[in-house]
């Protein structure tokens, strides 16, 4: 097995929104903000390669919405899907399956492609994964969420016939050395691949942890359904990632790809900070 990361570029979303109820003075010290109150994201994917699969986790937000969608997330940075890949040796037809951890839009929105005024799969010869639980929500969503699940990103999935659903149950495999965590707080069934890597354990934390400045337990962002249950997933995870020496991959963290944590009097904190490069 070899892990890559992949990035897509950044983009912009209120540090409020991504803080919930910690004050702006306490999180903008991790986090600095611009005038409008915006702070940079990653969107970082990953990919596995493992036996004859290659995998990609995520697809960050893609460029097929409209100029008005984008004038909302002031996306930024060179870095793009084609040209991470094309650094790692591979392409788009390269890839064998997209595991998405859910179907938010800066997750989900280069799995579709506009082609020829089209909607089409953006990885032609892939298996798309997602769990029925979480596809039934995204496509029914409540209107509190649905502003994030965009039928254009999902539903071209479904109808080109390469979707494929992971049965429902924490620890399910999806290769020799990857098994899925279920968490519930962000959205309903988000899942977390859980990586056995070079004796080591990587935990890839979706939204449950978007980056470093989020350990602190109340540090729970607006958009999550269920902030109380995000509260106990968190908790409970990051001390088995304390307690076991995992290594955490940071989708959303502008800085950092991976950390790993230490117990403090303070609670829970960061450890060391690195690339996926560096293992």
């Amino acid at each position: 097995m070899k892990l890559h990361t992949i990035d897509t570029g950044l983009f912009k979303l209120d540090g409020g929104a991504m803080f919930g109820v910690v004050p702006k003075t306490i999180w903008q010290k991790s986090n600095p903000a611009d005038s409008n109150n915006m702070c940079s994201w990653a969107m970082r994917c990953m990919l596995i390669e493992e036996g004859n699969r290659l995998i990609l986790v995520d697809t960050g937000i893609g460029d097929k919405q409209d100029e008005k969608f984008f004038s909302h997330y002031y996306l930024h940075g060179d870095d793009s899907m084609d040209r991470s890949l094309a650094a790692k040796g591979f392409s788009r037809a390269d890839i064998t399956d997209v595991f998405l951890t859910h179907l938010h839009f800066d997750h989900v929105g280069g799995a579709v492609l506009r082609q020829n005024e089209q909607l089409v799969p953006a990885f032609k010869n892939a298996t798309y994964w997602s769990n029925a639980e979480h596809w039934e929500w995204a496509v029914n969503p409540n209107d509190r969420e649905k502003a994030s699940f965009l039928k254009d990103n999902i539903l071209p999935i479904q109808e080109s016939g390469q979707l494929n659903f992971v049965a429902h149950e924490q620890g399910v495999t999806f290769g020799n050395d990857i098994t899925i965590r279920f968490a519930y707080g962000h959205t309903e069934a988000m899942m977390l691949p859980q990586i056995r890597y070079k004796d080591r354990t990587i935990l890839y934390m979706a939204d449950l942890l978007p980056s470093v400045g989020h350990l602190p337990l109340p540090y729970v962002m607006s958009y999550d359904m269920f902030p109380l249950k995000t509260l106990h997933e968190k908790k409970a995870i990051l001390q088995e990632a304390t307690d076991n020496d995992y290594i955490l991959f940071l989708e959303h963290d502008p800085i950092n790809e991976c950390c790993t944590l230490k117990q403090t009097e303070k609670g829970i904190r960061v450890n060391e900070v690195f690339s996926l490069s560096a293992l």
